[in-house]
C-alpha cells in the first residue's frame, strides 16, 4: 500500500485547509480588523522593519504580483504547502530512521 493511498484522507484535510487558510489569515483579519501583535508594538515605538533577508514570501505575498487579496492568498496557500513539505519531509525521514 502506497503512502498516498494509506493517508489520503489526511492529505486531503491538509489540503482543504490550506485552501481555506486564506479566508482566515486575509479576508478575516481584513474583517476584524487584526494585525499581528508584534508589528504593533514596534509601530507603537516607532520602529522600522529592516530584515537581513526577506524569505521567499515575505508577508506570505508572491514576489511580482499585485498586493490585492488574491494574490495574497495565493501567498498564504503557497507558504502553506511549503510548510507542509518541509513537516512531512521531516516525518518521513524519522520514520525511515526509526526503521518504522
Amino acid at each position: 500500500m502506497s503512502l498516498l493511498s494509506k493517508y489520503r484522507r489526511a492529505l486531503l484535510a491538509i489540503a482543504v485547509l490550506l485552501v481555506v487558510s486564506p479566508l482566515f489569515g486575509v479576508i478575516g483579519a481584513d474583517l476584524v480588523g487584526y494585525h499581528e501583535p508584534l508589528d504593533v508594538a514596534a509601530e507603537a515605538l516607532g520602529l522600522s522593519e529592516s530584515p537581513l533577508w526577506s524569505g521567499f514570501l515575505p508577508d506570505y505575498t508572491v514576489p511580482g504580483l499585485s498586493e490585492d487579496w488574491l494574490s495574497m492568498s495565493m501567498g498564504y496557500i503557497i507558504a502553506g504547502v511549503i510548510g507542509v513539505l518541509i513537516i512531512l519531509a521531516i516525518g518521513f525521514i524519522i520514520i525511515r530512521i526509526s526503521g518504522k
